[in-house]
């Protein structure tokens, strides 16, 4: 077996590209000497790995404030305010998510990504787990590949829904727009089920269940079976007023400038402990407002 494959089975805790790093900076030896990953191995060598765990100095600390859900020696849960980068990138080079994690606990800087496992866009709000050592990052990575970590979300939706269901389409890098994403035959594999929860005169509010992660694919899926969520500015198309609606209710669509997504429930079984666990937040109060216009609006047409 070729040394790389070898040492990602015999110590699984830690990923590939950490395991390869080392293998290329000569901190491995085998029998004494140093071989390339895809050098063969066959059994019976003694290997030492004389490795330390570095932190990663091109991201900064930030004191940012931050709604943390739970923490124990393993994991973190943020419920992260809906206007907040995840992590650095174009145009975001810093005030993200992970400049506060780095903040809040300097340990972190050894984990990839400040053990961030999976991102929400920056105008989505809600639940994200966060790994506190390397093992555990590369054990949620595997679950979250794997389908064990269950995500559900809630979305307000353009139009009236009849049902709920699922979509099954695939996704890929927008041909044109290479910031967006959108629905392709050639795309990666996407599954997302969602449930009506409740209907308005010209909106239906949703439980949505993702069972794969692409980027942007709840925002996609919806907009693709003609749902868009309200404000998306990507997706959502041009702003629909329902017929009749009050100065209040087109005030408060107006000025909801983000899209209507949150990250409302965790589910995942403790990489540590094997204990199941679940986490649920309720919605922030710019979609809770909304939604009680919407409600006044309903009511108001019924009369």
């Amino acid at each position: 077996m070729r040394l790389d494959q070898a040492l990602a089975r015999l110590l699984p805790q830690y990923s590939r590209s950490r395991l390869q790093g080392w293998i290329e900076s000569g901190s491995v030896q085998v029998d004494g000497r140093q071989l390339r990953g895809r050098d063969k191995v066959v059994g019976g060598e003694q290997v030492r790995i004389e490795a330390r765990v570095e932190a990663d100095g091109q991201v900064e600390a930030e004191e940012i404030p931050l709604n943390v859900v739970f923490k124990d020696r393993a994991l973190l849960v943020i419920n992260k305010p809906a206007g907040l980068v995840v992590h650095p990138g174009a145009g975001n080079a810093a005030h993200t998510l992970q400049n506060a994690l780095l903040a809040f606990d300097p340990r972190l800087g050894v984990v990839p990504r400040a053990g961030i496992v999976h991102r929400l866009d920056k105008d989505t709000s809600g639940l994200l787990v966060v790994a506190r050592t390397p093992e555990v990052h590369t054990a949620l990575v595997a679950a979250i590949s794997e389908r064990e970590v269950e995500r559900h979300y809630i979305a307000l939706c353009t139009g009236v829904m009849t049902a709920g269901g699922t979509i099954d389409e695939p996704i890929g890098r927008h041909r044109s727009q290479r910031t967006r994403m959108a629905v392709r035959s050639d795309g990666r594999r996407a599954v997302t089920h969602y449930r009506v929860l409740k209907r308005f005169r010209s909106h239906t509010l949703v439980r949505v269940e993702l069972e794969t992660g692409r980027t942007h694919q709840i925002r996609v899926h919806l907009s693709h079976v003609g749902y868009p969520i309200v404000g998306d500015p990507d997706y959502g198309g041009r702003r629909r007023l329902p017929s009749g609606a009050s100065p209040e209710l087109a005030e408060a669509l107006a000025g909801f400038k983000r899209q209507a997504l949150h990250a409302a429930r965790l589910k995942l079984e403790h990489p540590v402990s094997g204990r199941e666990m679940e986490w649920e937040v309720p919605l922030p109060e710019d979609l809770s407002r909304l939604l009680e216009v919407l409600k006044g609006d309903f009511e108001a047409g019924s009369e």
